[in-house]
């Protein structure tokens, strides 16, 4: 196992075994998170035996970057895997810090058909470590703490579930990273089992929805999950997680030009989330050239808005980072992949 993919009670775990005293796991966090040495022989605190058997056992690969694309406010990130996989993720500068989206898969199976991301299929899941080495080695790239992290990147994080909710156990722990778990999002397309899971995790992460539709068959045509799980379902895992967590959610909706835009689907929208404790963040479309999908037009967009806010909803229009960069969610990798 990765050193960086090892939680803090997996190495006091470790440590006990060894006859090592447990204390020294919270100084294992510090030399590597906050310290960020690249090999463990410089936390020159630690026994030198301990160091030894953490050489042996948890080696420290990293990711390594191959690509950068700057733009105003954002830099995106193109990383090479161990098993010279690809995968991607972007840097937002905001006025209350940096925000990070992350990937959490390599490729993606849910088939969204205006997604880059899911036009190439998942290749295997990113294990803890994959995820917990974007944000280092952004930050040793940048010189600055990243403040927030969205998994919003390549992948359904619902569906490398296990490795995501160690990921979030890690990057929380206070003598590591510590990045608060408010300041933690993850996006799903909705699966739904996994919502029912979520709700009884004991951290305040915040759930962000890919919704994108309002009706059901056309949602379905645009997500392929929702043949799975429609938007009843959906929509009644939702509210009993709103109910147990006490948490606002967010959804996410993607404007595409006279497929999802219209009057009456903002007004079936502000039905479907009456009485939800939420918000909804509509997303311009970034077009890609091998998607036919077009993004709606602005005086459009400023009409559903107006639809969404009269009908007492909370919404935004996403702020756009990735108009000078290869924006869309997997264009980078896509772009790397098809060279």
């Amino acid at each position: 196992m990765n050193l960086y993919g090892v939680s803090k009670k997996e190495l006091e775990k470790y440590l006990k075994e060894k006859k090592y005293p447990i204390y020294y796991a919270k100084e294992i966090y510090q030399w590597i998170y906050q310290k960020k040495i690249d090999s463990i022989f410089s936390a020159s605190n630690l026994p030198n035996s301990l160091r030894k058997d953490l050489e042996q056992d948890f080696p420290m690969t990293s990711l390594e970057i191959i690509k950068e694309q700057k733009g105003k406010d954002v830099s995106k990130y193109l990383f090479r895997l161990s098993d010279k996989e690809h995968i991607e993720a972007v840097l937002m500068r905001h006025d209350y810090g940096l925000s990070l989206c992350i990937s959490s898969q390599v490729g993606c199976n849910m088939g969204c058909c205006f997604c880059e991301s899911g036009r190439r299929k998942k290749v295997r899941n990113l294990e803890t470590y994959e995820m917990v080495c974007q944000i280092l080695e952004i930050e040793k790239r940048i010189g600055k703490r990243i403040s927030h992290v969205v998994m919003m990147g390549i992948g359904e994080p619902f569906d490398n579930y296990e490795n995501v909710v160690k990921f979030i156990e890690i990057v929380n722990e206070d003598s590591g990273m510590n990045i608060g778990a408010r300041h933690l999002t993850i996006s799903t397309c909705g699966i739904v089992p996994k919502i029912y899971e979520f709700m009884n995790f004991p951290y305040q992460v915040n759930l962000a929805v890919s919704l994108h539709a309002s009706f059901d068959e056309k949602r379905k045509e645009l997500m392929p999950i929702a043949k799975v799980y429609p938007l009843k379902e959906l929509m009644t895992a939702l509210k009993k997680y709103v109910e147990k967590t006490n948490r606002r959610l967010t959804f996410e909706y993607i404007l595409l030009d006279g497929i999802n835009d219209q009057e009456e689907d903002a007004r079936n929208l502000a039905h479907l989330l009456k009485g939800i404790n939420c918000y909804v963040n509509l997303i311009p479309y970034n077009e890609t050239t091998h998607l036919q999908y077009k993004r709606s037009k602005p005086l459009t967009i400023a009409k559903f808005y107006d639809i969404l806010k009269k009908s007492n909803i909370c919404v935004t229009i996403r702020r756009e980072f990735g108009g000078t960069i290869s924006a869309a969610c997997g264009q980078l990798r896509s772009e790397k992949e098809e060279l």
